[in-house]
């Protein structure tokens, strides 16, 4: 971050820090958001935690949600019990499908019905 609290250059406004020790689904409504706000959205993971981003891009794909713009691989030096070594570094950039809003109201107006019909009608009062 830059000093006056906004983002660096180099960081994306709409970046997720993929960890392994989260399920991929938590990751994807925060995505939604981004793709939402921001029109993309930056994956990025090191290590054992590229599995993960890769299930979140590929989820959000096969919704439609989104589509890859770009994919960067990397070593990340990384200093582990005072020894410097190199991880594996993957970023994905997802931009919003042209399908985006369409696949969102569908979802939406789904999750309402879905509510609805969960919900008891109001039984008559016998009185």
């Amino acid at each position: 971050m830059a000093q006056d609290g906004q983002p660096s250059s180099s960081q994306h406004p709409a970046t997720i820090l993929v960890s392994s020790t989260r399920k991929p689904m938590s990751y994807i409504n925060l995505a939604k958001r981004f793709l939402s706000e921001h029109g993309e959205v930056h994956l990025s993971a090191l290590g054992v935690a590229i599995g993960p981003m890769v299930t979140v891009a590929e989820i959000l794909k096969s919704r439609e949600l989104a589509v890859v713009s770009r994919l960067r691989t990397s070593l990340e030096d990384v200093t582990v019990d005072q020894r410097l070594r190199e991880k594996p570094k993957m970023d994905i950039i997802l931009t919003k499908s042209a399908s985006f809003d369409a696949v969102i109201s569908q979802e939406s107006s789904e999750g309402k019905s879905n509510r609805h019909q969960e919900q008891p009608e109001d039984e008559p009062s016998g009185s």
